[in-house]
């Protein structure tokens, strides 16, 4: 009993002094070092204020307190960032990207052969919220409800193939038979609704109510804007008491509920951070204990609510298992989630 009891102590020892040893380690590697956050898309929009809100706080949570400065790499909804951190950065921990939840998707969704990453293979460190997109409309379009937006002739802002503000209007448009056109080629989310203030388009979809409702205010006090519908599984109370429906609720048969499942799930993780696929695993698991704790950050969380930005933290572990979970659907409802974006 006194050797078992003495065994388990030495056992338990001996763990101790490893994960003290690693943690010198993770310390010993960023002390001194500079971490570069890529923002998958332009200046100025959603993404890009939680990134930056990340940035100015995570690093003083990674052993080694390194410095974390932040850019952005636009292009093609965030593929070429994803792409480039996948592939062409460093593999050792001291790149982080922010990136569209569609960037991770396309592989699974997308065109065969443009993209070189595995998405299963990624390491993800988190996501800071929960996302609900919406599809809004200038109020002078004249489209009063979801169902005029479906029939109506008008013009509809986006980025590239691969991005929720593409994709998205997309899969409407191939469910149910819409109407709109789709004008393609924006950076991001803040041109989009640059393009909707100027009138060059009447409105969009897939772009994030945190977005809106934090860079446009204005837009729904005054009303400029009307919200026709609610893009996820699960709707924002917010919304709901603004009578604004969700999309899913039109779906007419069990395999559009599917598609719309297989596009509206990777929203659980709206704002997801990765890294490289090498990233070692004691560096991987202090990256995402420091997001988790950044998350939790009081002066992160005044300054959230401060820009009006939801933060529901979402662990690396969580965010791993639901992509798996997305990519072991029926192979029968990938295809036809991906006919439905259009995707060869």
């Amino acid at each position: 009993m006194k050797k078992t009891w003495a065994a388990g102590l030495a056992l338990l020892a001996a763990v101790a002094a490893t994960s003290a040893a690693a943690q010198d380690s993770v310390a010993n590697f960023y002390r001194g070092k500079t971490v570069q956050m890529i923002v998958g898309t332009s200046p100025g929009g959603g993404y890009d204020l939680y990134a930056r809100l990340v940035a100015r706080t995570i690093g003083k949570y990674i052993p080694g307190n390194p410095t974390v400065v932040t850019s952005n790499m636009s292009g093609a909804a965030s593929i070429v960032a994803t792409q480039h951190i996948a592939i062409a950065a460093p593999k050792d921990g001291s790149v982080i990207g922010a990136v569209f939840p569609g960037a991770i998707m396309e592989p699974l969704l997308g065109d065969k052969g443009k993209v070189k990453y595995d998405a299963r293979k990624l390491s993800f460190i988190g996501s800071a919220n929960n996302e609900l997109y919406v599809c809004i409309v200038r109020a002078d379009s004249g489209v009063k409800s979801f169902e005029d937006f479906i029939k109506g002739n008008i013009l509809i802002g986006s980025s590239a193939a691969g991005g929720s503000t593409r994709d998205f209007p997309m899969l409407l448009s191939n469910l149910f038979g819409a109407n709109f056109k789709i004008v393609s080629g924006y950076p991001g989310s803040n041109e989009i609704l640059l393009a909707i203030e100027k009138g060059e388009v009447q409105g969009t979809c897939g772009v994030g109510w945190s977005t809106v409702s934090v860079q446009r205010p204005q837009w729904i006090r005054d009303g400029f804007i009307k919200v026709v519908a609610q893009e996820g599984m699960r709707p924002l109370p917010e919304l709901d008491k603004m009578g604004v429906p969700l999309a899913y609720s039109f779906a007419k048969t069990p395999q559009q509920q599917q598609v719309m499942q297989l596009h509206y799930e990777p929203l659980t993780f709206g704002r997801p951070f990765i890294a490289a696929p090498e990233v070692p695993v004691e560096r991987l698991e202090a990256l995402r204990s420091a997001f988790m704790k950044a998350m939790a950050d009081p002066e992160l969380r005044a300054e959230a609510e401060r820009l009006k930005l939801d933060v529901t933290a979402i662990s690396g572990v969580e965010v791993a298992a639901i992509v798996n979970k997305i990519f072991d659907l029926p192979p029968e409802a990938i295809a036809a989630g991906r006919a439905a974006i259009g995707s060869k």
